[in-house]
């Protein structure tokens, strides 16, 4: 679907720093082949801390600022992270966008449940709205399966 549209449009016309995909870890079952099998590189940044069953949000922002390469490729859970279904605060949304822009990373939203974490539509879509309002260039992979099926 849209993911590999978005994986084999970045490996085709995006600089080669885009080609370096970062990914939650724990994230859902198909999202690691699909970036390889279109030629990505696929890293992960810590996101789910089991002692607390939590996001770790330290150990991702630490991932972002130290290890991922400016111009890479980062990919989002827009709400109701999966498998976990832990997402960030609208504040730590509002950081690691902050983050991301700083080092120039690019944002790949993926929103499979949206109205599912928060039960609004609207309250789910903060992270996609948020990106949006500060000017990122950014990919948004949205399917209404779930919510619209």
């Amino acid at each position: 679907g849209s993911l590999r549209v978005c994986a084999e449009f970045t490996k085709t016309f995006l600089s080669p720093e885009a080609d370096e995909i970062w990914i939650s870890k724990p994230t859902w079952g198909n999202h690691i082949a699909i970036f390889q099998v279109a030629g990505l590189i696929v890293k992960e940044y810590p996101y789910y801390e089991p002692e607390t069953r939590g996001f770790d949000f330290e150990g991702m922002l630490k991932a972002l600022k130290e290890d991922a390469k400016p111009g890479s490729m980062v990919l989002l859970h827009a709400c109701a992270h999966n498998p976990t279904g832990v997402d960030p605060t609208e504040e730590q949304w509002k950081v690691i966008a902050a983050v991301m822009q700083e080092r120039n990373l690019i944002p790949l939203m993926d929103s499979a449940y949206q109205g599912y974490a928060s039960g609004s539509l609207d309250k789910d879509a903060f992270a996609t709205r948020l990106f949006a309002s500060m000017g990122f260039e950014m990919f948004m992979c949205q399917s209404f399966a779930k919510n619209l099926g």
